[in-house]
């Protein structure tokens, strides 16, 4: 980051001497107000709920601009890369900074495809949770588990170990999902095969037996391919944020990841497509399509307690750049699978259409996100509801490994401790049992 030539100046009325606070400067966005030594100048902390103007960290992995629609992984915009590489290309570029050759990349899904099977006495471990345990329950888990089993990559110092750690993460999450579905439903595992794609080898895993051989469809892998690479990364969100802060205390990567498969498991965040699904669901069973207007006007009415899952986004005040490439995803997809006409898919059709054409939605910019376009996608692809924040984990992955990554090589990284404004008793004497 680059010192601004421009202080901030913190006034006080009570005759306090001002404070100047440096402020610097990133390569987009806006300008941060540098308060590390607020307290030692003042004796006063700043008080921020939820960090809505708070900068925790400098980052030059993800880049997103709310107001013009704009989402750029280490530069590049996610149209680009959603339509000109892969999944693993994007992975490659989240974690060394740049794209890869062809050279690079060859080497690099030949790594990640070649470690993708997970130690065997994993497959004990699953068998401690109940069948009709949440997935995400079993993946964190799993996810958490696995630094029992690689004990040679959990030095979160060693930048070899780091290393090891986020070509086995990004390789084994998929395998874990698979695991984690095929035990719900007491189907045999299916081990990953290393002549297929990255969201190839996936939907072998997901949907493949024993029995017969699985054939991949192109256009669900194409179609599973850009959902990851749409949620690998999203800047400095709840789940990034829970990974940096696990990470800062020195804890292993397994454990940090798990962390943020946990907080990612809140319906609040990776959720949201799930909740989604479940609104659509509510919506048929009222009598579908012919009921879209009614839920629609009691949206409107704040009274009703109605809210509208999938549409509007807390960063995005523009239409989510990430939602017009799954779009096209997902018209792409219901065409192959001939699921035009399925009565649930007609009613999102509905649904978008209306949000898209009334003014009440337009003027307060709360269009179709990821999310919505997301669920519809995997329930076509055959994927549970209970299973989309899984799968959005797995995605999520490389982008908590380079978020984690870059933290510790910054030499001002510091365990995170943050601040409060005590509202409790002052302090009392304990009285005597007969005396309360």
């Amino acid at each position: 980051m680059k010192l601004s030539d421009t202080k901030a100046t913190l006034s006080f009325s009570n005759g306090s001497p001002s404070v100047d606070l440096p402020v610097y400067q990133g390569t987009l966005g806006p300008d941060v107000i540098d308060i590390r030594k607020l307290y030692a100048q003042t004796g006063m902390f700043t008080y921020d709920p939820g960090f809505l103007s708070t900068a925790s960290c400098q980052s030059a992995i993800t880049y997103i601009d709310g107001d013009k629609g704009e989402l750029l992984y280490r530069g590049y915009p996610i149209e680009q890369l959603a339509t000109q590489c892969d999944y693993l290309d994007t992975c490659y570029l989240l974690l060394n900074g740049e794209l890869p050759n062809a050279n690079e990349r060859d080497e690099f899904h030949k790594l990640i495809i070649n470690h993708t099977m997970v130690h065997e006495q994993m497959q004990f471990f699953l068998r401690g949770f109940r069948r009709d345990a949440h997935p995400m329950a079993v993946l964190t888990g799993l996810v958490g588990a696995l630094s029992a089993f690689y004990h040679d990559s959990t030095d979160i110092h060693n930048a070899e170990h780091r290393k090891i750690a986020a070509i086995r993460l990004i390789a084994k999450m998929p395998t874990l999902v698979a695991m984690a579905y095929k035990y719900g439903i007491g189907q045999p595992y299916m081990y990953p095969r290393n002549d297929l794609s990255y969201a190839g080898n996936f939907l072998r895993m997901m949907f493949g037996t024993p029995c017969e051989e699985y054939k991949v469809n192109p256009v669900l892998e194409r179609a599973l391919d850009r959902i990851f690479i749409l949620h690998a990364d999203h800047e400095q969100n709840a789940s990034t944020s829970t990974v940096r802060l696990c990470g800062s205390s020195g804890t292993n990567p397994y454990a940090a990841i798990a962390a943020g498969v946990a907080c990612l498991w809140g319906p609040a965040h990776g959720g949201a497509n799930e909740a989604c699904l479940n609104m659509l669901e509510e919506i048929q069973a009222m009598g579908g399509v012919a009921k879209v207007g009614e839920f629609m006007e009691k949206v409107k009415d704040k009274s009703s307690g109605v809210k509208l899952m999938g549409f509007g986004h807390r960063v995005y005040k523009n239409y989510d750049p990430r939602a017009k490439l799954m779009q096209e995803t997902c018209n792409e997809v219901l065409s192959e699978l001939g699921l035009e006409n399925d009565p649930l898919f007609k009613l999102a059709k509905e649904l978008e259409k209306i949000a898209l054409e009334d003014d009440y939605f337009v003027q307060r910019k709360l269009y179709p996100n990821v999310d919505f376009y997301s669920g519809i996608v995997q329930r076509a692809i055959g994927i549970p509801v209970s299973l989309f924040t899984g799968i959005f984990a797995l995605a999520r992955t490389v982008g908590w490994i380079a978020q984690l990554n870059e933290m510790l090589a910054d030499p001002e990284y510091k365990i995170g401790r943050p601040r409060q404004l005590y509202t409790g008793a002052a302090r009392r004497d304990v009285k005597p049992l007969d005396q309360r």
